[in-house]
């Protein structure tokens, strides 16, 4: 069955990464088409006429919804618009984050050997529903803190920003989190992090929500813990974990964290899953300090890409391309800077499609 992706290339040296993939992914003759959606800067190019917003015609947007699934390189710049739309358009709930040691990676643990583990991140509430304003606009609600014991804007001058969490959106990234943990080779074991002893009311509430979601799943062993602790346990037994879900903005910092455990953001794939669209990209950034050298490390862009071949129901060719980029790893000749290596990403490319 022929499948469709559309295809985002990014900014800086994401295009380095994401094109070799895409060549990769086609010699494989999975059945694929690949369509580019015209954003950002060429977009902007191509329509100089056109008012704000152009960077995100609406063009662009039809071929994202005509396709079955996105593969996304990383912004920094004017293809933002289109990742905005994957995400609160297309209401993409989960961010999975994947971390796994391949035996051979930099990493800066002295016993790496056994850490396979899942973050799921809530993707679109929390502090980043970017409710900002001037703490003097607190002034009507007379809103006393807790913990300060008087109206918040007397403070003094400053801003503040909303949190929020909604049983809606707990249910159902706990429950995704849960049916994730189900259908690992994994512990069984499902871990919520959060901060709900200071924050009583909103990280509370999803831990409270996690906790009722956890008697569905009798079969599938669930812990908790506070954010920082987690944090903590996460450096020192990593192995013990796998699948964890937080709310959005621990998921995001700790998911990074975590690709520091492996050694390097280069090896850190991502994908965000909602209802009926999921869309992958690389966690990596753009690195606009490498861009043009061609050594950018494209595993994470490849583990992106497997995500994407399970999700498209390719488990048997994403198994393929994991299994060789460990030998490609094992072997150690052919890997990039970042990981200690002195091969370009052509190079690595090239070895991996050997390894194939």
């Amino acid at each position: 069955m022929s499948k469709t992706i559309a295809v985002i290339e990014g900014d800086d040296a994401a295009p380095e990464a994401v094109r070799p993939v895409v060549g990769l992914l086609d010699s494989l003759q999975l059945g694929l088409t690949w369509v580019y959606p015209e954003v950002g800067e060429a977009a902007e190019a191509a329509r100089p006429s056109d008012a704000a917003g152009s960077t995100f015609p609406d063009s662009a947007r039809a071929v994202i919804d005509a396709a079955d699934t996105t593969l996304f390189g990383s912004t920094s710049g004017k293809s933002g618009a289109a990742l905005g739309y994957l995400r609160w358009g297309k209401e993409t709930f989960a961010n999975v984050r994947p971390c796994r040691y391949l035996p051979g990676c930099a990493s800066p643990l002295r016993h790496p050997e056994g850490i396979d583990f899942v973050i799921v991140r809530e993707n679109l509430e929390d502090l980043y529903v970017g409710a900002e304003g001037p703490l003097a606009d607190l002034a009507a609600l007379n809103l006393v803190g807790r913990t300060i014991r008087k109206p918040v804007h007397e403070l003094g001058d400053g801003r503040y920003a909303i949190k929020a969490i909604t049983r809606e959106g707990t249910e159902r990234v706990v429950s995704f989190a849960f049916d994730l943990a189900a259908k690992r080779d994994g512990k069984r074991k499902l871990t919520c992090a959060t901060k709900h002893n200071m924050l009583r009311g909103t990280d509370g509430l999803f831990l409270n929500v996690a906790r009722e979601i956890a008697a569905d799943y009798p079969d599938i062993e669930f812990e908790s813990f506070i954010v920082d602790d987690f944090a903590c346990r996460m450096i020192r037994e990593p192995e013990r974990f796998d699948v964890v879900v937080m709310p959005n903005q621990y998921g995001d910092i700790l998911s990074d964290a975590a690709g520091g455990l492996l050694g390097s953001l280069g090896l850190a794939a991502s994908g965000c899953f909602g209802s009926d669209y999921a869309y992958f990209e690389p966690a990596h950034g753009t690195a606009p300090d490498i861009a043009g050298s061609n050594i950018i490390n494209p595993t994470a862009t490849i583990l992106s890409a497997t995500m994407m071949l399970d999700y498209l129901g390719l488990e048997t060719a994403a198994a393929r391309i994991e299994d060789a980029l460990a030998r490609v790893y094992a072997d150690g000749s052919a890997l990039t800077p970042d990981q200690g290596g002195t091969a370009t990403t052509t190079e690595f490319c090239a070895a991996l499609a050997q390894a194939l």
